[in-house]
């Protein structure tokens, strides 16, 4: 059985930040675009110094939004005829579809007209295994008035057949694609799970990056290929054997430190209260925010339960999956 402080280790940063795809995109964002969205990418001069607006951003987001969300980046670029140009990018993941989503879009597109006198080009990124779900556009339509606003999006899922191609690529986000397609293919199959994640590791070496593009890589493969307790550490061992043999210690000097750290963090909180703010934490990033009613079921619950329920959230993509334990295990 995982014990909640194995959970904690893995999951550590999951707590501490936005997402590891805010990170990413701000590493890579030149070629975010030309993986993602290579036709907005060719409006845009690379050799101008592009700016993410958080502040902006800030300003037009509100907390009480409904929904996941893991990454909104509002970014300005310069287009190749010198005009200054917004943009929006947006990463979703969701279990299920979810219906507020294109209007959720469309009002933010509008909040960054409405305050800044500025238009904004619309991009989300999906990371839902929903192979139905595929917005695109928010429209309304009366006699005498409507609207269609439409945004660009991409489908992660749509790559599945194109994988090939991921591994033949050296743009940072064919990594990225991978190890999100892998994690989701390995639900309830951590020793798959070990396999892949020492495996997309690997091949940063194998590529010749450098070691900062290492570490950035790294530090998503790992947070989203999460792997009981027992797991991690044969993945640690076998990874420090591989990295001597290369002669290269990127990771395991400096990242192993910092699971270390993690390890002995969530030991210290090992007493059954802090063990419940934790599972709630963690739950309301995998399956978003959770109704007062719901976190006093779950605070319910006894340490052997909450120990149960840190192992089986890491499978969990949806708030069907957490309601569906909840039924089979609370009066367990």
């Amino acid at each position: 059985m995982t014990n909640i402080s194995d959970v904690y280790d893995g999951l550590r940063l999951r707590a501490d930040f936005d997402s590891p795809w805010k990170e990413i995109i701000e590493a890579y964002f030149p070629q975010a675009m030309h993986f993602f969205f290579p036709e907005t990418s060719a409006l845009i001069d690379w050799e101008r110094p592009y700016e993410f607006l958080d502040k902006e951003f800030q300003q037009i987001a509100r907390e009480a939004e409904q929904g996941k969300r893991y990454a909104d980046q509002l970014i300005k670029v310069w287009q190749t005829q010198g005009e200054e140009l917004w943009l929006l990018i947006h990463v979703e993941i969701q279990g299920q579809k979810e219906d507020n989503f294109p209007k959720r879009m469309f009002t933010y597109n509008f909040r960054i007209f409405d305050r800044f006198d500025r238009p904004a080009i619309s991009l989300a990124i999906l990371c839902d295994p929903n192979r139905e779900w595929r917005p695109s556009n928010y429209s309304y339509n009366y006699p005498n008035t409507r609207l269609t606003f439409e945004f660009g999006s991409i489908k992660l899922l749509d790559y599945e057949n194109r994988f090939q191609e991921l591994e033949n690529s050296d743009n940072p986000f064919a990594t990225v694609v991978m190890a999100h397609l892998k994690t989701q293919q390995t639900r309830s199959l951590p020793e798959q799970r070990k396999i892949w994640k020492f495996s997309l590791i690997r091949r940063l070496y194998d590529l010749g990056l450098g070691e900062q593009d290492i570490r950035n890589l790294y530090r998503f493969i790992d947070w989203v290929m999460i792997l009981p307790k027992t797991l991690e550490n044969q993945f640690w061992e076998e990874f420090k054997q591989f990295e001597q043999e290369r002669t290269m210690r990127y990771v395991t000097t400096g990242e192993r430190i910092g699971y270390e750290r993690g390890k002995q963090e969530g030991k210290q909180e090992g007493k059954q209260e802090g063990e419940q703010q934790l599972i709630l934490r963690l739950l309301q990033r995998r399956v978003g925010e959770l109704s007062s009613e719901l976190q006093e079921r779950i605070k319910s619950l006894s340490l052997n339960q909450l120990e149960n329920l840190g192992e089986a959230l890491l499978d969990f993509t949806t708030m069907e999956d957490l309601l569906n334990w909840l039924q089979t295990n609370q009066s367990a």
